[in-house]
């Protein structure tokens, strides 16, 4: 699938719920399903910077494409990240560059976060296009 069918399919499951709290819900049971970072990679150079608490990503280039995973030590935290790498893992490198996070929004999620964890958004969506620009920049 390509990441905007991704990002529409997420859009239509978050609005299957009627409020908040279903979906807070939601978000971390999509946490549950995060297909979980090695535990060689929880190293410091893998940690997202600005996060409240800790995430780690990881990114490998497998044929033209990059896999991503992940894992937090905060179950809201796992299932933003788990949404992330839902739209953003085995996708081509130039197409994680050319995406836009406008489903984000579309959901609801930035003004249903604190500022912190709003922040820490935004750091995990840097962190993922800063892989694809390393990838990018290798081919």
């Amino acid at each position: 699938m390509k990441i905007k069918e991704i990002q529409d399919e997420i859009v239509e499951e978050f609005s299957m719920f009627d409020d908040w709290m279903q979906r807070y819900e939601y978000i971390i049971e999509l946490g549950k399903s995060l297909p979980l970072i090695d535990e060689k990679y929880k190293t410091e150079d893998n940690i997202i910077k600005g996060c409240q608490s800790k995430v780690w990503v990881h990114g490998e280039q497998n044929d033209d494409k990059i896999v991503f995973t992940a894992d937090s030590d905060a179950i809201l935290t796992k299932g933003i990240i788990a949404i992330l790498i839902r739209t953003f893992s085995n996708q081509k490198a130039a197409d994680i560059l050319d995406a836009n996070t406008d489903f984000i929004d579309k959901i609801g999620l930035k003004e249903h976060l604190s500022p912190t964890r709003a922040n820490g958004l935004v750091s995990m969506i840097k962190q993922i296009k800063m892989y694809a620009l390393a990838f990018s920049a290798k081919n």
